[in-house]
């Protein structure tokens, strides 16, 4: 695998140092949390542009200085790739994908990424958000309100 998702050590090492950041309010520097289904990529395996990112999703509050998280959502995610940055996307797809249909919970993107939406699986996929490219993809823990939101996400998808 081409890319690589971070350790959990390594994730809590930088949301610490970014938690030390004055320009961050927020402990927690995760954009997305989610449960992942099943990923497809556009317009073929070998070199997307685009992604569709089925399972739950929970989206950071970037308006509140805390570190709360939208409802526990299933649908989609759909995403096109910042342009040179094809090879950064292109690897965290990859970690995306390695990781789904297995119920690990994961987390990408950064807190004060532009907005994302979570789309209903009967929408057709049209008019893609940038892909928010920020510190990788990573394994949620056992730590802090991490387990929680695990618990809410799978409830998401058993409830759709």
């Amino acid at each position: 695998m081409k890319g690589t998702i971070l350790c959990v050590a390594a994730a809590g090492a930088l949301a610490g140092a970014l938690a030390a950041t004055p320009a961050l309010h927020a402990s927690d520097p995760v954009g997305i949390y989610a449960i992942v289904e099943k990923v497809v990529l556009e317009p073929n395996e070998a070199e997307p542009l685009r992604v569709q990112v089925w399972g739950a999703f929970a989206l950071s509050d970037s308006t509140m200085n805390n570190d709360d998280y939208s409802t526990a959502t299933a649908g989609y995610l759909y995403y096109s790739c910042p342009a040179g940055k094809e090879q950064t996307c292109r690897n965290e797809w990859k970690d995306l994908k390695s990781v789904a249909g297995s119920g690990t919970g994961v987390g990408f993107g950064g807190r004060f990424e532009p907005a994302t939406r979570i789309r209903k699986a009967s929408e057709a996929p049209a008019s893609p958000d940038p892909y928010p490219i920020r510190m990788g993809v990573v394994k949620m823990s056992t730590r802090g309100q991490q387990p929680a939101i695990v618990a809410r996400l799978k409830a998401a998808l058993t409830a759709k």
